[in-house]
């Protein structure tokens, strides 16, 4: 059989509305990273706070893509995309109502931390309908391709992927041609273009899947039409993939609870591992893992566990890095070319999508896990350069870390669909789900935790006895106790020296911080060198294929 002939009918409408609901959602998190310097300089948000925020449009991700995979056999494709395409619209509206916040200067300092609270509590909300949007596009768009392209999983799901890549690179052409210094749309106008027009494009590609969804009919699941039970599905994932995936989640709404002061009765935490606390929702994760193993008679497969804990630094090395780069980026772009930092993000991102689109030769040749361990040697070098580059050398080491990060996320999901077709939507998802949790609890704070860390450290080197006038109070993260640098402190004194050394420290900590996420990489090459190995000692790595045992529709004749 021809591997690229779609298993159900309808596949090519059914494919590029897939590939358009991705555009939306990576359009919602590029326009994020391009207004993230906005919302900073209107609301004076820390490097962290900063963090959290893109965190916000983020972790909400595996919510809904885990729930959705828990039901979205029974519910239909068709409902789920109709909630994504209503948190897509809500996420553009609550955004819009932030600016009626904001204050002054002059208004003093009570109330310039009082807008700065609400802005922050605003912005979070609109992020979080983004995030729940784009968890249920890929509960619906992984298992839908993956069964309509059954004999080509891998292959497909990258191309399907470079939907995300495309939606990087047009949401940035937009929101940059719209700034006022440069912007070929911005530079037309009279006034500034507010940041509240540059989310707003993210309604463009929404209006487009949900108008392309209602012709869309979907497949039933390989899982059902193979006839493996719930409980079959249930039990790829197990009593530990539960726990990983449902501890994740509960430790991001005690965050939250925390952060909204709602769980000031219980205690702090369960105890330390180093510098980071054993949250309390590990016992709520604990009880739900329980009853998962009880209900599934599963620990879980063994390698799906391990792609689990290895999907953390993956998410972490790639979409970490994506959400903070324009900003890591802004002063060496500025400096060699004065151009956005942006730009580094719609190069790399316009090198994805050729790659995943006409990557199936590559696919073939190294198979899934030779594919991820090459990825890993150009990600970290890519990282590596970039953490010191400048001029010509920031596109050549771009390109590296382009080529490195290409085919992470896709593959992993190919990876995932052809070992484990029994566990249907929930491993699928599931993989997908922990990923964006890891590096929106851990992953985003890490790179803005780094930041204000090096920065407070190089100050107290360089300038000891005036650093405490210039540093914030302590604020508490996942990832230990920090001090950010209080910008308005530091206009309030009237050093320029000290201004300049401040904007030179911080300039520098962002750049450098890439040189440390280039660790996770090379964690994760030592990972698949196992995975490798272990193929290897026992005849080569094969996908496995579910047989057809039951008389199903090939699709789901559900209205939407």
């Amino acid at each position: 059989m021809d591997a690229d002939r779609p298993a159900v009918p309808g596949s090519k409408w059914l494919f590029m509305t897939c590939f358009v609901a991705l555009i939306a959602t990576s359009f919602a998190f590029m326009t994020r990273i391009l207004v993230l310097g906005d919302w900073a300089s209107d609301f004076g948000f820390s490097e962290v706070q900063k963090g959290e925020l893109l965190g916000a449009g983020i972790w909400p991700f595996a919510i809904s893509i885990i729930l959705f995979s828990l039901v979205i056999d029974r519910i239909g494709y068709g409902k789920a995309m109709a909630f994504a395409f209503a948190c897509h619209i809500a996420s553009v509206a609550v955004a819009w109502v932030a600016p009626t916040f904001m204050v002054d200067a002059t208004a003093g300092p009570e109330a310039v931390a009082a807008a700065s609270a609400s802005g922050y509590r605003i912005l979070y909300i609109a992020s979080f309908l983004a995030g729940l949007a784009a968890g249920t596009v890929e509960a619906v768009i992984n298992p839908v391709i993956a069964t309509a392209y059954s004999h080509a999983k891998t292959k497909w799901l990258n191309i399907l992927h470079a939907g995300w890549a495309a939606g990087l690179v047009l949401a940035g052409l937009l929101v940059l041609a719209m700034k006022a210094d440069g912007g070929l749309i911005g530079g037309l106008c009279e006034q500034p273009i507010h940041w509240k027009w540059k989310i707003a494009v993210l309604l463009i590609p929404t209006v487009l899947y949900g108008v392309m969804t209602l012709r869309c009919k979907f497949p039933v699941n390989e899982r059902v039409e193979a006839g493996v039970s719930y409980r079959g599905m249930l039990a790829e994932a197990g009593a530990l993939g539960a726990f990983i995936a449902f501890g994740l989640v509960f430790w991001q709404v005690e965050l939250v609870l925390r952060g909204a002061g709602c769980l000031s009765s219980l205690p702090a935490n369960l105890g330390t591992l180093g510098s980071m606390t054993i949250p309390v929702a590990v016992i709520p994760a604990a009880v739900v893992a329980s009853l998962f193993g009880l209900v599934s008679f599963s620990l879980g497969r063994p390698l799906f566990v391990f792609l689990l804990l290895v999907m953390v630094l993956l998410a972490t090395t790639e979409i970490g890095t994506d959400g903070w780069i324009a900003d890591l980026m802004r002063q060496p772009m500025q400096q060699s070319f004065g151009i956005d930092g942006g730009w580094v993000l719609v190069y790399s991102a316009s090198i994805m999508f050729l790659l995943r689109v006409f990557g199936g030769p590559i696919i073939r040749f190294l198979n899934p896990v030779g594919l991820l361990l090459v990825s890993c040697l150009f990600a970290a070098a890519g990282l590596m350069f970039l953490s010191t580059a400048a001029g010509v050398t920031i596109i050549f080491a771009a390109t590296i870390y382009a080529i490195g990060q290409t085919f992470f996320w896709p593959t992993t999901l190919g990876l995932v669909s052809e070992r484990f077709p029994r566990g249907g939507a929930l491993t699928l998802n599931a993989i997908a789900g922990v990923g964006m949790l890891g590096v929106g609890i851990l992953g985003f704070p890490l790179i803005g935790f780094i930041q204000d860390k090096t920065v407070e450290s190089e100050l107290r080197a360089q300038v000891p006895a005036q650093v405490e006038s210039i540093l914030g109070d302590p604020k508490a993260s996942v990832l230990g106790a920090y001090r950010a640098v209080d910008a308005t402190k530091v206009e309030t004194l009237g050093d320029k020296r000290l201004a300049t050394l401040v904007e030179q420290t911080g300039s520098e900590a962002k750049q450098n911080a890439m040189f440390y996420v280039a660790a996770l990489p090379l964690i994760m090459f030592v990972c698949y060198l196992g995975l490798w190995l272990y193929f290897r000692m026992n005849g080569g790595y094969k996908a496995e294929e579910l047989p057809v045992t039951t008389e199903a529709p090939r699709t789901d004749t559900r209205p939407v």
